[in-house]
Parts: structure tokens; C-alpha cells; sequence
């Protein structure tokens, strides 16, 4: 990886205040909207997410054409595909369900604590600690599938 330009950190600071500031407006920092679009009550946040999704696939379809790398790290733009495996799908089930009881997806958690949401922090906590523990398990788990040769 090049060395990144100096404006790469503060650029990504106000990327995230973007971001924080698009989901406080949208209301959709709120666990009570959300829970709302999960029970098909309110469907704001699917316009919300539309209109990322089109904004954020312009950009992935525009940018490579106009640029070989990416203009503050250098990177070259490729896609990186994860395959889509067993892994996959109960992550993705464990984050869903967990979203479904919190309300609230990690991103807007963190916006949420901007509205004044403190009650959130409970879920940041689980999310940290369920973050951790996951790790923890993988880890443990790498270090017992590792198996001895037979080179005695």
C-alpha cells in the first residue's frame, strides 16, 4: 500500500460527520424508526438506503474509470469479493437478529449517542463485547485446527 496523503484521516472524519449528520436528519438514528421500517409500519429507511445505494454505486461505476488508483492512499481500485459461505449466512442472521432487538445497526448506534440517545450505549457495549468475543473464538479456534506435521 502507498503511503497515504495527509488529508486522508481528516477526510474520513468528515465522511464520518456526513454520515452521522445524513442519519440524524433521516431520522433514522432513532431505534423506534427502525424498528418501525422492520415491522413494515414506516418505510423511510428504504428510500434512505436507496438513496445511498445509488450515490455509492456511481461512484464505484465512475471512479475507476476516471482514475487508476484512489487519489489520497493510492490503492488501485479492484473489487474484493468475499465468498459468499456458511460464515456468511449465520453472521449475517446473528447481525440481523441482533439489529432486530436493538433497533439499530452499528453506524446509526453511533449517530443515535448525537440525538441524545445515551440509552444506546447498551448497545454499543454488546456490540464491543460481542465483537471481542467473536474474535476470541475464531482465534481459539484457528489455533486448534492447526494440525501437527508428522516430520518426528
Amino acid at each position: 500500500m502507498a503511503d497515504r496523503h495527509p488529508l486522508f484521516m481528516p477526510l474520513i472524519l468528515v465522511g464520518g460527520l456526513l454520515f452521522g449528520f445524513g442519519l440524524g436528519f433521516s431520522q433514522m438514528a432513532r431505534p423506534e424508526v427502525v424498528l418501525q421500517f422492520l415491522q413494515f409500519e414506516d418505510i423511510g429507511l428504504l428510500f434512505v438506503m436507496f438513496g445511498a445505494a445509488i450515490v455509492s454505486g456511481i461512484a464505484f461505476a465512475v471512479m475507476p474509470r476516471l482514475r487508476d488508483s484512489a487519489p489520497l492512499t493510492g490503492d488501485r481500485y479492484e473489487r474484493r469479493l468475499k465468498p459468499f459461505d456458511r460464515n456468511v449466512l449465520i453472521g449475517g442472521a446473528i447481525f440481523g437478529i441482533g439489529w432486530g432487538l436493538s433497533g439499530i445497526c452499528p453506524g446509526a448506534a453511533y449517530a443515535s449517542l448525537g440525538v441524545g440517545n445515551v440509552s444506546i450505549l447498551w448497545a454499543l457495549a454488546g456490540m464491543f463485547v460481542g465483537a471481542y468475543l467473536q474474535g476470541v473464538w475464531r482465534s481459539t479456534r484457528a489455533t486448534t485446527d492447526i494440525v501437527p506435521s508428522d516430520a518426528d
